[in-house]
């Protein structure tokens, strides 16, 4: 490799991301590059297993282009796993080592790839498997391989909105720039990142890698703890970090003295994403930490748009994700334009000659000539800010009207006392669907009574929005990357009501 140990020259073009893994080691070697609890990675380190690694995948007949699963939770292994499969050239899918085995067969179905790395215990699968902690034939040489470039940089898997995996192939190479970091996300060379979203998530996977080629030292959590959080960024310095809403509602809902007994100083951009922030609580991170640190992206893995918001922006255009540099329509349900202000369904239109290079695997694109959609529901402001209502699957059609899940939700998680809840539309003899609350209070809250949830609903939204009937549950609706199955959690109450079960009613006032 043309790579000079502690080399100073600016590289500009794209190279491989292996590549770039090696080159960022002969740099520094002994610089510290990823830490999870008390294991710290350097960059040689991490260049030398990856290398090493890619070797054992090369001797398994994993080749160019082939795709390759990583089942694993957040550690040293997931990356050094996801080099070493682009060192020879060949695309990672990230999975979540929690998903339900009918899901996994049908994602691996659905992928046919050439390895699986790690695996859900109990579930037998009819294609390679390697173990999460494989350790590679100690002969096998770890100095670096040729550049090798893969057509996809990644697969990402979804729920999909109908409840069905689908995969996400990202056609873009898994090439970047080397001293070129992306202004999009702020992210420096030789930053300080701190990442608690899982790997097997789209932000989590391509951010925290994409911090590891340009330089950063990753500070990574296996499991989000809002204290621990805050401890981190004292303890490293931290100068970058993304979040969720729902971790931001877990730091938030620390009590004022643990919160401000951490000197968070050194944060310059958090970033959050993945899930709608309620107003309430993106304006109180912002009044703690100020509107400059304070920076939101919607984006989907599709690459069909991205945008991103600041603080500041967000304070003038509250509510809004940002100003799209891509066309935007928001079009009705029989595809006609709709006027500023009206909600409808978003799309897209890439310029001229620079479509999004992706494809589905277990679905199709929503797509209107050049212009492309995420499902998502919306509208634009006189100024050109985007605004997310919710998505297209999820709204609730009830008596003619449409409500939007997403709204209710903010509504209920500005209650002091709870933490998370989702909205599903459940059958109705009269209105077709109305809308049901499924509330997941905060840790030692009691629980609310029908007319607390109701007196504090009809502060903030049209009786016709609210829900019908709700129910408690203990488990988390949200999974670590902020993400909700409410196509699942949908299913369940509907099997629920088949079987006999009734849910207490909500508006109890005349």
């Amino acid at each position: 490799m043309n790579v000079k140990p502690h080399s100073r020259d600016l590289i500009s073009a794209p190279r491989g991301l292996g590549w770039i893994l090696t080159y960022r080691a002969n740099l520094a070697p002994d610089q510290a590059c990823y830490t999870i609890r008390d294991t710290t990675l350097t960059r040689g380190e991490l260049d030398l297993q990856a290398n090493r690694m890619a070797r054992a995948l090369l001797s398994r007949g994993v080749k160019k282009d082939d795709l390759v699963a990583i089942c694993l939770p957040n550690s040293p292994a997931h990356h050094i796993f996801a080099f070493a499969i682009w060192k020879i050239g060949a695309t990672p899918m990230p999975l979540s080592p929690k998903l339900p085995a009918s899901e996994l067969r049908e994602i691996l179905r659905l992928a046919s790839p050439a390895l699986l790395v790690g695996s859900i215990p109990g579930v037998r699968l009819d294609l390679p498997v390697m173990a999460g902690d494989f350790v590679p034939d100690p002969l096998l040489p770890d100095h670096a391989l040729p550049e090798a470039i893969a057509s996809s940089v990644k697969a990402i898997t979804s729920g999909g909105s109908t409840g069905r995996p689908k995969i996400i192939v990202d056609g873009r190479p898994s090439t970047l720039i080397p001293d070129e970091p992306s202004p999009f996300l702020q992210i420096r060379i030789d930053d300080i990142m701190l990442h608690p979203a899982p790997p097997y998530h789209s932000a989590g996977f391509m951010q925290m890698n994409w911090g590891l080629a340009w330089g950063a030292h990753i500070i990574c959590m296996e499991k989000f703890d809002a204290e621990d959080w805050l401890r981190l960024v004292e303890k490293h310095r931290v100068r970058w970090a993304y979040l969720v809403p729902t971790m931001m509602s877990r730091i938030w809902s620390l009590p004022d003295k643990i919160r401000n007994q951490y000197d968070v100083s050194s944060l310059e951009v958090v970033i959050h994403m993945a899930s709608p922030c309620p107003d309430w609580l993106k304006a109180a991170w912002i009044d703690w930490l100020g509107p400059d640190r304070i920076f939101e992206v919607y984006a989907g893995s599709e690459g069909i748009a991205a945008t991103l918001i600041t603080g500041t922006e967000w304070l003038q255009h509250r509510g809004s994700v940002g100003k799209p540099a891509q066309e935007v329509r928001i079009l009705s349900e029989d595809n006609e334009p709709l006027p500023q202000g009206e909600i409808g369904e978003i799309y897209f239109r890439m310029p001229t000659g620079n479509a999004a290079p992706y494809r589905y695997i277990g679905a199709e694109a929503r797509k209107i000539d050049a212009w492309e959609s995420l499902g998502d529901m919306g509208y634009l402001d006189r100024d050109g800010y985007l605004y997310i209502a919710d998505r297209r699957t999820d709204m609730i059609v009830s008596g003619g009207v449409n409500i939007y899940p997403a709204e209710i939700e903010a509504a209920l998680e500005a209650h002091p006392h709870i933490f998370s809840s989702a909205v599903v539309g459940l059958p109705h003899a009269d209105f077709g669907r109305v809308p049901h609350a499924i509330i997941e209070l905060e840790p030692g809250s009691e629980t609310l009574t029908a007319q607390d949830i109701e007196a504090h609903l009809t502060e903030r939204l049209v009786r016709y929005k609210l829900p019908y009937t709700y129910e408690y549950t203990s488990a988390p609706l949200r999974d670590a990357s902020g993400k909700m199955r409410r196509s699942a959690l949908r299913d369940d109450c509907e099997l629920r009501l088949m079987q006999g079960k009734k849910f207490p009613g909500l508006r109890t006032a005349r």
